[in-house]
């Protein structure tokens, strides 16, 4: 058994030829690039049991050689995932299951009768790869690059792989982060937090793939650093899955879900005062408020519109195309990888850090409550617009964190703050101006809304 660290991002065909020749890549290639051909068969039951378990298991060839492999899902984080691998060598294609022992079997799938394993799907790809030397100080570190080419088929479906995969051989797991944002710089890289047998699954079952990643479990007493990290992580992992899927479907629903976790994330990096100096994610708010600034009335208007709506994959195939997505999403990995807002803060922000969310988050709500001035919206309801960087950062707070929290209906308070927001982005015409004063009037009168803000 081997311990997987990789990073695999989808590229475009142009981008993958420029890759070959990128003077990053052929600087510090150490070994050439070596050209195979690899033919995969994946193996699952009817009831796909394994997928369930999240493991994979695969028959490959490469070459004359037959390779079984078992891979588990591991830890995946924002495209940066951490598996367990076990290879078998075999002298013939055919599957060996007197290998799926209790050593690498997954104890959920004791009972199940190995019998039934079949051929569900296959990932056929020509694969280019060179061994990259990528120095971090006196550190070694030794990354396999893997440029690869083929299709994902599964029954009467399939669909492109093109991908660069970087895979941990010798060193530090923040160097592919390095690599990969070095060369997202240059170049449209999309982390992809989704493997090829997950695209295979997706196309024997288009209601495999999973949207929805674990939410953390945040405790009072832990500690605002942890907590907003844990947070951070989330959200960039969501949001590249959202990304994926809009990609593949263009469902509306997973484009505004999407846009959802980045203002949330904006939100989360403009509410931690001197725990996050400013300086510390200046590039990374101005490239969130360059995305925000472009999707937002899109979705807005997209409501309303439904050449809009029809139109919105094509502009955000366009987005791909560009390197703003990729490069945004890789830095706020190695940013949160590196917890580089803790680097150079003051005293004060140590302390606004270590807090526990428990004592931090009821100050920050109060704060924000009493700011958002609400008895000054329902006489003006035509500024209410101005307060939504507020409004957004108490939301993002109360439904991410909300179990931490020792107040009664929390939820409730939420669903009418976003009532509220809502008619914040609203045009303004005189229905509009009387339901923002209503609307901020229920907030108001609010029980948690009164002991939030007391």
């Amino acid at each position: 058994m081997v311990k997987e660290t990789e990073i695999k991002l989808r590229v475009s065909r142009e981008t993958l030829a420029a890759l070959r020749d990128h003077p990053l890549l052929k600087k510090r290639n150490k070994s050439g690039w070596q050209t195979c051909e690899l033919f995969n068969q994946y193996f699952d039951t009817p009831e796909r049991d394994l997928a369930q378990a999240k493991v994979a298991l695969r028959l490959r060839r490469d070459g004359e050689q037959f390779i079984q492999t078992l891979k588990t899902r591991g830890q995946s984080v924002a495209g940066l995932s951490e598996r367990n691998e076990w290879d078998w060598y075999l002298s013939k294609a055919k599957l060996d299951t007197k290998k799926l022992s209790a050593e690498c079997w997954p104890a959920s799938l004791a009972e199940l009768d190995k019998k039934q394993l079949k051929p569900i799907f296959t990932t056929d790809f020509v694969r280019e790869k060179a061994e990259i030397a990528w120095g971090r100080g006196k550190a070694k570190v030794v990354i396999e690059a893997a440029l690869d080419l083929g299709k994902v088929i599964a029954g009467e479906g399939e669909e492109e792989i093109c991908e660069l995969e970087l895979e941990l051989r010798e060193g530090d797991p923040a160097a592919l982060l390095e690599l990969a944002a070095e060369l997202a710089a240059d170049l449209p890289l999309m982390p992809c937090d989704i493997s090829k047998a997950e695209r295979g699954y997706r196309l024997f079952d288009s209601g495999s793939y999973s949207l929805s990643l674990p939410a953390p479990e945040l405790s009072a007493e832990q500690s605002l650093d942890d907590a907003f990290c844990a947070l951070a992580w989330h959200l960039l992992g969501s949001s590249q899955r959202l990304a994926e899927q809009y990609r593949f479907n263009g469902h509306w629903k997973l484009l505004a879900q999407w846009l959802e976790k980045l203002i949330e994330l904006r939100a989360l990096l403009g509410s931690l005062g001197q725990a996050a100096p400013r300086a510390s994610s200046t590039t990374l708010r101005e490239a969130l408020d360059g995305l925000l600034g472009d999707w937002r009335p899109r979705l807005l208007a997209g409501q309303h519109d439904d050449s809009l709506r029809k139109n919105a994959p094509a502009l955000f195939a366009a987005e791909l195309q560009g390197n703003r997505w990729g490069l945004f999403s890789l830095n706020l990995s190695r940013w949160l990888l590196a917890r580089s807002w803790t680097v150079e803060r003051n005293n004060r922000g140590n302390r606004q850090g270590a807090a526990v969310l428990g004592n931090w988050l009821p100050t920050l709500l109060k704060e924000e409550g009493a700011a958002l001035q609400l008895k000054r919206y329902q006489q003006q309801p035509e500024d209410l617009a101005e307060q939504l960087p507020r409004i957004e950062r108490i939301q993002a707070w109360l439904h991410l964190a909300r179990q931490v929290l020792e107040v009664a209906e929390v939820d409730r308070l939420y669903g009418e703050l976003c009532k509220l927001h809502e008619l914040a982005l609203q045009p303004m015409d005189a229905e509009v101006l009387a339901t923002r004063v209503a609307q901020a009037h229920t907030v108001a009168t609010l029980k948690p809304w009164k002991l939030l803000v007391q």
